[in-house]
């Protein structure tokens, strides 16, 4: 099939795009599924030195791996094209995901959740430049608002599969990470595109075109990475710090918290469909501003009162707002990024993106301990406010610039 007649298809038909959807859902599957069987598996290697700790510590070891190797993934996907880092990325993956399913101590899955993050990194850094490569303008903006509903929609998927597997045994849940080999008939496409042409996708390699001077492109990747940190860190909150805040406030933890951060996935699954019609009809910087309004909104809603009614709105806020935001700043990020460095500018994403979620409850716990959790959601909240009216005021000038043009 031609590409002219590809690009005049729905997003959702397009070959490319449903590989590169199924990709995105890898962030929320790395690092969630095996949340279930934790108490179990913590039973199961009680006799091991350090047990309970390993145990919690298996949930975000991959984010670590993530944060130290995004950055060369980024390099590689830019010297030697999307495709065969994409690839090997899923393999990857799958064979360190299920690798829990029989690995015979604690000790051993913790270094197979290590090199999960290493497949994390060189799948989400591809797939990010990928999608800068692959599509522009409003089916880029399609493409953005889709992946955000299909990484809610399938969070809820595999939480809930690896919930039941969970009841039956703490290993089985790992077998979830043999899913995404569903996605290598859609990418080898990709790849053979890449080596038809002799170039990554989008564009010359770095030996067809001279790079771009890292005064025009890195200061600005610095910046969007930089937000999407402190927008992870605090958006984190949620699912890190949810949990302590209602057993805080005499909830029935396990229940409030999965009904809570459902309501916020299902929230932001629909509303991440709007994102191409706002950020087409009222610019990316208003529906950035939008966004961080709603998440404010959200963050206060929590703090003012601990209740079924307000927890439901404000998460329901929350993933609304952060439903809008996260395809923003990726939109920004690829917005920033010249043809040949799209890969190291989606490493640098990709790591801030992870580093956000590492770094949320050391840098979030100490306020809370010292000032509990309604002072720091009102903080929050007015932290959000503050992005909004910051990603305005820094994107007005190129806003102004533009009409000025047309």
């Amino acid at each position: 099939m031609s590409d002219r007649s590809q690009r005049h298809r729905p997003i959702w038909m397009d070959v490319a795009a449903i590989g590169l959807l199924m990709t995105a859902t890898l962030k929320i599957m790395a690092n969630a599924t095996i949340s279930p069987a934790l108490p179990a598996l913590e039973e199961s290697f009680a006799g091991e030195p350090g047990a309970a700790y390993l145990t919690r510590f298996l949930v975000s070891a991959p984010s670590l791996t993530v944060v130290l190797v995004a950055p060369l993934a980024g390099v590689a996907a830019d010297r030697y094209g999307r495709g065969p880092l994409l690839i090997a990325g899923i393999l990857l993956f799958v064979l360190a995901g299920t690798a829990g399913a029989y690995l015979p101590d604690l000790m051993s899955i913790l270094v197979s959740r290590l090199v999960l993050g290493v497949a994390v990194a060189l799948t989400m850094t591809a797939q990010v430049a990928l999608v800068g490569d692959l599509f522009s303008g409003s089916r880029r903006s399609a493409f953005m608002g889709l992946q955000t509903t299909a990484i809610n929609l399938c969070g809820l998927l595999f939480i809930g599969l690896a919930g039941y597997l969970a009841g039956l045994s703490p290993r089985l849940p790992f077998l979830v990470y043999a899913l995404p080999v569903l996605a290598l008939p859609f990418l080898l496409s990709i790849h053979r595109r890449e080596v038809h042409s002799g170039q990554p996708e989008g564009g010359k390699d770095n030996a067809g075109l001279p790079l771009a001077p890292s005064a025009h492109w890195l200061l600005p990747a610095l910046l969007v990475g930089s937000l999407t940190t402190v927008t992870v860190m605090l958006f984190f909150l949620m699912p890190s710090q949810l949990p302590f805040y209602l057993d805080a406030n005499g909830f029935d933890s396990a229940s409030a918290t999965a009904i809570g951060l459902g309501t916020l996935m299902i929230c932001g699954a629909g509303v991440a469909m709007t994102f191409k019609r706002l950020s087409e009809s009222l610019g990316l910087a208003s529906t950035l501003a939008i966004g961080y309004a709603m998440m404010a909104a959200g963050f206060a809603i929590l703090a003012i009162k601990p209740s079924w009614s307000f927890l439901l709105i404000g998460a329901g806020a929350i993933g609304a707002g952060y439903a809008l935001v996260q395809p923003g700043f990726l939109s920004l990020a690829l917005q920033v990024a010249p043809v040949e460095r799209r890969g190291s500018v989606s490493g640098i994403v990709t790591t801030s993106m992870f580093l956000g979620q590492v770094i949320s409850p050391f840098v979030l716990t100490p306020f809370i301990q010292e000032f509990g959790f309604a002072y720091v959601y009102f903080g929050t909240s007015l932290s959000f406010v503050l992005l909004a009216l910051a990603v305005l005021l820094l994107m007005l000038p190129r806003v102004l610039s533009q009409r000025e043009v047309r």
